[in-house]
């Protein structure tokens, strides 16, 4: 058990918990960061790291995981104890603090912020049986080496940005890329459809995959079916699923939180119906909610500030301007 009680803990080291420690250490706040993978970065790293995101004020494009490198050297300003690996299972109140339980320990601090993104997550899958012999070799439902498909032809599937922003990047790679939407429109963003609609990405909607082909985890084509039964033949050497992921908060839904199916509700202040427990990014919701990693980035100081002036009621809510600090 850690004795210490520390003024917040952050449970989650994606984004938004990243630059929540280092806005907690501008509130000169002790800080802990627990998360249950095996490094920070959330699924920046853990599925997309070579893959560009251009949804962060002041970079019109950057990879994933320099944006993340960025962020943990940002987080160090608050010299948080980091705890990768570990499990957030309950959290009581004692008095004046929390007592947070985790899979490895015990852990108290004085309010809690959740920043776990969708919590626990899986790639959600095709569907089709023979699927598990390829995964890990050549069907991916991430990208972490660009160089593996380096003239290699290469079928997508999925018609969100992620699936849009891989078939782009994989245009100059791959000797050729095929993107294979199940629907006809897409839900990406409209300015990467249009450039996905001038690229050499062969792109074909209202399809989807009948069966993969091949033997010894290595695809050698697949069969699409379109609606009206028309099936086609595709040879292929990878293949990249993006249909999202199926995602759970865990123990976190036996919290008492208020929520709205897998997310946790909160106010303006970025409270939680419990007093004492702040949440922010995609792990939140409320009326006019947007999930983007800038947004996340936004509602983790609010909810810092309000954390602060509940630690100490004396505080500023507004504090000083990061310039005025550091000049």
């Amino acid at each position: 058990m850690d004795k210490e009680i520390v003024d917040i803990t952050i449970i989650g080291g994606g984004p938004t918990g990243l630059f929540a420690s280092f806005y907690a250490g501008l509130r000169e706040m002790s800080v802990k960061i627990i998360d249950s993978l095996p490094q920070l970065g959330g699924q920046l790293i853990e599925l997309y790291p070579d893959k560009y995101i251009y949804d962060v004020g002041g970079f019109p494009k950057i990879l994933a995981k320099d944006f993340v490198a960025n962020l943990v050297t940002q987080a160090h300003y608050a010299k948080p104890e980091i705890l990768l690996g570990e499990t957030a299972l309950s959290a009581t109140r004692d008095g004046d603090h929390f007592v947070l339980q985790t899979d490895k320990g015990v852990h108290l601090t004085r309010t809690i912020l959740l920043t776990a993104g969708i919590g626990a997550f899986q790639p959600r899958k095709i569907g089709l049986k023979e699927e598990v012999e390829f995964e890990g070799k050549t069907l991916h439902y991430g990208i972490k080496d660009l160089s593996l498909f380096k003239d290699k032809e290469v079928l997508v599937c999925g018609g969100g940005d992620s699936a849009v922003d891989w078939a782009l990047m994989l245009e100059d790679i791959a000797s050729t890329v095929t993107l294979v939407h199940r629907r006809e429109r897409f839900t990406a963003h409209e300015t990467s459809v249009n450039q996905l609609m001038e690229s050499k990405v062969n792109v074909l909607t209202s399809r989807a995959i009948k069966a993969i082909e091949g033997q010894n985890g290595n695809v050698s084509g697949i069969l699409l079916a379109e609606k009206d039964g028309t099936e086609q033949h595709m040879p292929i050497d990878h293949l990249i699923v993006n249909y999202g992921n199926i995602s759970s908060l865990g123990p976190l839904k036996e919290w008492g939180l208020e929520m709205d199916k897998n997310s946790v509700l909160v106010n303006s202040r970025m409270e939680t119906n419990i007093e004492g427990i702040y949440a922010a990014g995609d792990i939140t919701n409320y009326d006019g909610k947007v999930k983007l990693i800038a947004v996340g980035l936004g509602e983790a100081p609010i909810a810092v500030n309000h954390a602060k002036a509940y630690v100490d009621p004396k505080a500023r809510l507004q504090p000083l301007h990061s310039t005025s600090i550091f000049s």
